[in-house]
């Protein structure tokens, strides 16, 4: 195995500095981001962040990597199937920086879960959920206690990467998932001017069936991930049915990086 130099972190992210500068890639290292869901959106995102110069990062997915993940999620390779999605990306990001501060979390953000999590230690929370109960809850949780959230919307069943797009969610539209997003948390009476991803491009038929009758409110509604690997529910998660969704990799990776470009454009702004 090669030694690295003292120095490898900021090796590795000079021409991340020769853009951003050194004043932004000190806010950087010294952010911490939460990002759940690590699948075909969250693991671009999660990955695009370290590889920019983020040093503190906790992954959050109770699923484990099945074939079906290949097509689309960073960590998802013919030798890890079958093994939890989070310690598989933790493992990846450490090879990309032996001295990220990481931590892995398997278990499901959920209302019955969500104690669990201290999101006031962040200064940033990524939400790449695709259970709209828990991405509500989510989103409600960190309104509430003032953190900044960005959010992804329906990456399933699109195929035209010209047409992603970062909004206020309450200037979203021809996306399902958003505008079931926008219906929950308005009946809560909570704000939808945050920012996300979404694509203006319709979903393509049929892969969103029966979506645009989905309940918000529903713990059965979901978007994209199909049942875990052999057809058989992830130990780590409680039993649902699942809605799945076609998705491609052109698509859910450009949704992450445009989720860490949020976080990056705002560390600069500020």
């Amino acid at each position: 195995m090669n030694r690295l130099p003292e120095n490898y972190y900021s090796i590795m992210t000079h021409r991340s500095e020769l853009v951003l500068g050194k004043e932004a890639m000190d806010r950087l290292a010294s952010t911490q981001v939460i990002v759940f869901g690590l699948g075909g959106v969250g693991s671009w995102c999660a990955e695009a962040l370290v590889r920019t110069g983020i040093r503190h990062i906790t992954l959050v997915d109770y699923d484990i990597i099945c074939p079906t993940n290949i097509n689309r999620q960073v960590q998802a390779t013919s030798a890890n199937t079958g093994m939890p999605k989070a310690d598989v990306l933790k493992k990846r990001l450490l090879e990309i920086n032996p001295g990220l501060d990481v931590s892995a979390i398997g278990i499901s953000y959920d209302v019955q879960s969500y104690d669990k999590f201290d999101l006031s230690e962040y200064d940033y929370v990524i939400d790449a959920i695709d259970s709209i109960q828990s991405k509500l809850h989510l989103i409600e949780e960190c309104i509430t206690k003032k953190i900044t959230v960005f959010s992804s919307m329906g990456a399933g069943a699109k195929t035209d990467p010209s047409r992603i797009r970062t909004e206020l969610l309450s200037n979203t539209h021809t996306c399902p998932l958003a505008r079931l997003v926008r219906t929950g948390l308005r009946k809560k009476n909570v704000s939808t001017d945050i920012m996300c991803v979404f694509s203006d491009e319709s979903p393509i038929a049929p892969a969103c069936a029966d979506i645009a009758d989905a309940d918000p409110a529903s713990p059965d509604t979901m978007i994209e991930e199909p049942v875990p690997c052999g057809g058989s529910e992830s130990p780590h998660s409680p039993v649902r049915n699942k809605r799945v969704n076609g998705s491609l990799v052109h698509i859910t990776g450009i949704f992450g990086f445009m989720l860490a470009g949020l976080v990056i454009r705002d560390i600069i702004k500020k």
